[in-house]
């Protein structure tokens, strides 16, 4: 009996052990089936090499979900994915650092979307029918360096958009429908301190905001790509590129010949100037003085002020060491105070009471000899006095004020002189010069009344002054002795002409009615 039990015992341990073994040949059959597909097994519309998966250009309009978790690049490029949401990817990848999605039809990233891929490096969303950048969209790619947008219909981006990508140090923002300069990246709140390179280029940008620009440092600015914009000629802009190609940015000296710009009454811009063509805008020597004044390559200093001036060069990392040259040749190092100069070990300059002879173009040269990189900039000091400026323009002042009341007041005279000057002592002249003229043209007549009243003028004018006409007798009769004979109706005319009285003319003299001279009959 013992022994028939011993005998079913052993079937039955025998019996378990093979359903044992069963279900473990069951069990690794279902771990490498879930492993092989935890893992992932290369997509059929993709092609897969080690870390490296392509599924360009197979119409896909989804992310494949059998993805290996290891992959450290995704090219998705060329297919017809739409939406980029929360769960466009559908799984983790920790270790995937390049992502390519370009050239498909994405028109919009909701918040969220790259949560699965959070060490992304180098982004590309080019040549896709993005229209807008909302905030914030890329604050999960904490790591992220590179991100392309260019070839979009990108028209405004929020200020929060690049929020949280602290670390992003390439935009390409070319070929979009831009209209305002992102000033917003290198300034405010949301403001990419690592950003070098910032791609703009081939938008709908006219103007440029130079008193923001001017606040960006050379590290940022040398990275700068405007070529290829709409701009409007003006002499600020101008001077801003010249100072770039004069610091020899690669942005300006590459595409020199792209810069133009469109006179502001020219609406359609069909007429472009060269921008950078020998001063083709004709812009004064003040106004570009002003503007390297506002881009920091001209100081201004008192006489015995302290000034300070930054060596904004475009070498910035730990390592550089920066050697200042004054005007006179002398070498300025850092810890080595000469006189009243001072170099600190970020290269900025201090001079300590400036004066005159401080003023002139200081060259500061960075090197880094672990990235075998070395720039130097220039830098204009002047120093005046501002008390005897002050003076001189005062003087200035009052010279020129003193020679304009002098022209204001011979003006005046003049004008008063020629258009309020009075008339009538002229014009009484004339009046009686007139009637004078005509008095005397009268034909006087003899006569035995007495003259008619005149004005006192006239009277003036015309008494004592009468004329009697005598004819001589051409035959005399006996009896007359050779003497005149009058008339014989004249003895009464005569006689009442001498009876009257004689006046005195305006020249106090009196005239005789009769010739001096005697009338003599023809013989």
């Amino acid at each position: 009996m013992s022994s028939v039990w011993h005998a079913i015992s052993a079937l039955g341990r025998v019996l378990n052990l093979k359903v044992n073994c069963k279900n473990l040949v069951c069990l690794l059959v279902f771990t490498i089936t879930v492993c092989h597909s935890a893992s992932g097994m290369c997509p059929t519309s993709c092609i897969c090499a080690s870390d490296i998966v392509s599924c360009t250009g197979k119409n896909l309009s989804r992310v494949p979900s059998t993805l290996f978790k290891h992959i450290k690049r995704l090219d998705l490029s060329h297919n017809r994915i739409g939406i980029l949401d929360h769960d466009w990817m559908p799984v983790l990848l920790e270790k995937l650092n390049t992502l390519i999605v370009s050239h498909n039809s994405i028109s919009s990233i909701s918040s969220g979307s790259f949560s699965l891929t959070p060490n992304v490096k180098s982004l590309d969303l080019s040549s896709n029918n993005l229209r807008s950048l909302g905030s914030p969209v890329f604050q999960e790619l904490r790591v992220l360096e590179v991100l392309l947008l260019y070839n979009n219909y990108i028209a405004q981006i929020d200020s929060a958009a690049f929020g949280g990508i602290h670390k992003l140090q390439k935009l390409y923002l070319s070929y979009n429908y831009l209209t305002k300069f992102p000033i917003e990246l290198y300034i405010g709140k949301y403001k990419l301190s690592e950003l070098v390179l910032l791609d703009i280029s081939y938008n709908r940008i006219q103007t440029i905001p130079i008193h923001y620009i001017n606040l960006v440092p050379a590290r940022h600015l040398s990275g700068i790509y405007l070529h290829g914009n709409p701009f409007y000629c003006d002499c600020t802009l101008y001077s801003l590129l010249s100072f770039w190609y004069l610091r020899h940015f690669s942005s300006v000296e590459d595409f020199k010949t792209e810069y133009t710009c469109a006179l502001q009454s020219n609406s359609r811009g069909s007429n472009t100037l060269p921008l950078l063509h020998d001063n083709y805008l004709n812009c004064s020597e003040s106004t570009i003085n002003g503007s390297f004044h506002a881009f920091g390559f001209i100081h201004e200093a008192q006489v015995g002020e302290r000034l300070i001036v930054h060596c904004d060069t475009k070498i910035s990392d730990a390592g550089t060491y920066f050697i200042w040259i004054s005007p006179d040749n002398r070498f300025l190092e850092p810890n080595k105070t000469t006189e009243h100069f001072r170099v600190f070990r970020n290269g900025s300059l201090e001079i300590d009471e400036a004066q005159y002879e401080d003023a002139g173009l200081y060259s500061c040269t960075a090197i880094n000899k672990r990235r075998l990189l070395n720039e130097t900039i220039e830098v204009r000091i002047n120093v005046s006095n501002f008390t005897m400026d002050r003076s001189h323009s005062h003087e200035t002042f009052n010279t020129a004020f003193t020679t304009l009341a002098a022209c204001v007041a011979s003006i005046i005279l003049v004008l008063l002189y020629l258009y309020l000057t009075p008339c009538p002592c002229r014009c009484k002249a004339k009046r009686k010069k007139k009637k004078s003229n005509q008095s005397n043209a009268h034909p006087s007549i003899l006569t035995s009344s007495a003259p008619h009243e005149l004005p006192s003028d006239e009277k003036k004018a015309s008494s004592g002054k009468r004329v009697v006409f005598l004819e001589p007798v051409k035959e005399p009769k006996p009896g007359q002795n050779g003497k005149v004979r009058m008339f014989p109706s004249d003895n009464v005319i005569a006689e009442s002409i001498l009876k009257n009285p004689r006046t005195k003319s305006d020249s106090d003299s009196v005239n005789s009615v009769f010739s001096d001279t005697p009338f003599m009959p023809s013989s």
